[in-house]
C-alpha cells in the first residue's frame, strides 16, 4: 500500500480518527457489568465509522525505544493481563496483518523525521483486540498496531499523529486505544471520582470546544500534566498518550 502525499485534494471523505477506550483488561469481553457503557459504546461505533480498508491501532499497551509498527500477516493474540478467568486466555480475534501498510506507515514516519521500524512477529496486545472484538466482530479488516515510544514524550507522539494523517485519504481508520482515567490505585481513594470528573471536564474542554484553534489543543494536550488532577488520573501517561493521533485531527 502506498500513500500519495500530493493528493491531499480529493472529493472522498476522510477516514476518521478516535480515541477509544480500552476497559480493564478482559472485561468488556466477559459481560462483566461496570464495563456496560463502554461495551455499548464500542458496540454502536460501527454506525459510525462506515467501511475502512484497514486499522492502524497505537495501544497504551506496547512502548518501544523507537515507533514500530506490527507486519506479521497472521498475528497472534498476546494476553497481556493476569489473574482473570480461564476463557480470557482462549479469546480469539483473527484479523490478518497489513505488512504493505505496516511499510507505508515507516515510509511516512521516516519522511517525518521520525525514526520507525518493523516488527514481524509480534501479535496483538489486549488493547487493541479487545475493542476491536467489540467494534469490528468479524474480524475481516486487515489491522496492524503501532507502539508508543518509549520517552513518553506528548510532542514526539503528536508529531507522529501529524505523520499519519495521510493514511486516512486511503480509508485508513486510525484509533488511538488507552483511558481518559488510568490510576488503578486511586480507586479505593475517599475523593476519587470528583478528582477526576476535574481532568475530564478539562480533557473534555480541550478536545470539544470550538473557541480553541489547533495550535492551542495541540498545546494543552503537549502540556497535559499542568492541567487539574493531571497526575493523579494518569500517574503514569501512556494511557492518555495514544490521544496524541486523534487530537491533531479534531
Amino acid at each position: 500500500m502506498s500513500i500519495n502525499s500530493k493528493a491531499t485534494a480529493s472529493t472522498e471523505p476522510l477516514a476518521p480518527v478516535l480515541f477509544i477506550p480500552h476497559g480493564g483488561g478482559p472485561l468488556p469481553l466477559l459481560g462483566d457489568p461496570g464495563h456496560r457503557q463502554l461495551t455499548a459504546f464500542l458496540k454502536n461505533l460501527p454506525l459510525q465509522l462506515g467501511n475502512p480498508s484497514a486499522i492502524v491501532l497505537i495501544s497504551a499497551h506496547w512502548e518501544t525505544a523507537q515507533a514500530t509498527v506490527t507486519a506479521n500477516a497472521h498475528p497472534d493474540l498476546i494476553y497481556d493481563y493476569y489473574g482473570f478467568p480461564e476463557e480470557s486466555y482462549a479469546l480469539t480475534y483473527p484479523a490478518a496483518g497489513a505488512p504493505a501498510l505496516a511499510a507505508t506507515v515507516c515510509e511516512l514516519l521516516d519522511a517525518a523525521g521520525i525514526p520507525a521500524a518493523i516488527d514481524s512477529n509480534r501479535g496483538f496486545d489486549h488493547g487493541m483486540f479487545v475493542p476491536l472484538s467489540l467494534i469490528y466482530p468479524k474480524a475481516d479488516i486487515p489491522c496492524i498496531q503501532l507502539s508508543l515510544i518509549n520517552s513518553l514524550d506528548p510532542a514526539v507522539h503528536t508529531a507522529l499523529g501529524r505523520a499519519l494523517n495521510a493514511l486516512r485519504q486511503q480509508n485508513v481508520l486510525v484509533i488511538g486505544s488507552g483511558l481518559s482515567f488510568h490510576n488503578l490505585r486511586a480507586f479505593a481513594h475517599p475523593d476519587a471520582a470528583v478528582r477526576a470528573v476535574e481532568f475530564d471536564d478539562w480533557l473534555l474542554e480541550t478536545c470539544t470546544d470550538a473557541s480553541l484553534s489547533a495550535s492551542q489543543r495541540e498545546q494543552r494536550l503537549i502540556n497535559w500534566a499542568s492541567a487539574p488532577q493531571a497526575r493523579f488520573s494518569h500517574p503514569r501517561e501512556e494511557h492518555l498518550l495514544p490521544l496524541s493521533l486523534y487530537t491533531f485531527n479534531i
